[in-house]
């Protein structure tokens, strides 16, 4: 299958660790928009911790970023002083095209109900926002981020293209090898980078690999960790 390697979907969800999880999945996001501003790419957000991205070879670059976030840090709710664990899943998947998912209009069911948040009294008066669900396999996909309901059918619908296309893939154990399996079920023994604050470190542990520059990383300086994956099949 043919996919757009120049846009791709990211989803950034919090795993084990409860609150501070929360707050991790949402520091890995502005980490990861920082460092799409820098690259000059353009961003939409799709919902609170999905977003689409285009740029040149965007999935080519950020396919291994896919997978368990692991953070040891001193959280700013602890009153101890003391070291927490808590991961998030990262997944990066390219958009597909109407041609390479076909979806059958039978199989939807559409939802409209009114979007919370931020977008003034269109927003609140009018059913904007979109619940899409795929019957044959459950799948569920939701949107708000438009003020006018047809924007958010569409983006609800290339989200959906892009989840069945998630799920074909994860039947194909010998294509999902290598990037996609590895997200697991978010639980701190399945990670593939490791955030040590207190040492100001980050480790890749499929490069087996640390960087000493936690913090610029925070703010967007990712190109040598990225680059490491190119320069390691060289």
């Amino acid at each position: 299958m043919q996919t757009n390697i120049n846009s791709i979907i990211l989803e950034v969800r919090g795993a084990t660790g409860g609150d501070e999880a929360k707050i991790w999945s949402r520091d890995l996001l502005r980490m990861y928009l920082r460092f799409f501003e820098k690259k000059g790419w353009k961003t939409i957000m799709l919902g609170d911790d999905v977003a689409q991205i285009k740029g040149p070879d965007v999935f080519e670059l950020l396919k291994n970023e896919t997978g368990v976030h692991r953070v040891q840090r001193i959280p700013t709710t602890e009153k101890h002083g003391r070291i927490h664990t808590s991961t998030a899943t990262i997944t990066v998947l390219p958009e597909v095209s109407q041609t390479e998912i076909n979806i059958n209009p039978n199989d939807l069911e559409w939802q409209f109900y009114h979007a919370a948040g931020h977008g003034g009294q269109n927003v609140q008066k009018v059913a904007t926002a979109v619940r899409l669900t795929h019957k044959p396999t459950g799948v569920v996909v939701t949107c708000q981020t438009e003020r006018y309901q047809e924007s958010n059918r569409q983006i609800a619908l290339e989200l959906l293209r892009t989840k069945l296309w998630e799920k074909e893939e994860l039947t194909k154990e010998q294509t999902v090898a290598g990037y996609r399996s590895a997200i697991g079920r978010g639980m701190r023994c399945e990670k593939i980078r490791t955030y040590n604050f207190p040492q100001n470190r980050i480790t890749d542990h499929r490069l087996k690999k640390s960087f000493h520059n936690l913090d610029s990383v925070m703010e967007g300086d990712m190109d040598k960790i990225i680059n490491s994956f190119s320069n390691s099949k060289s």
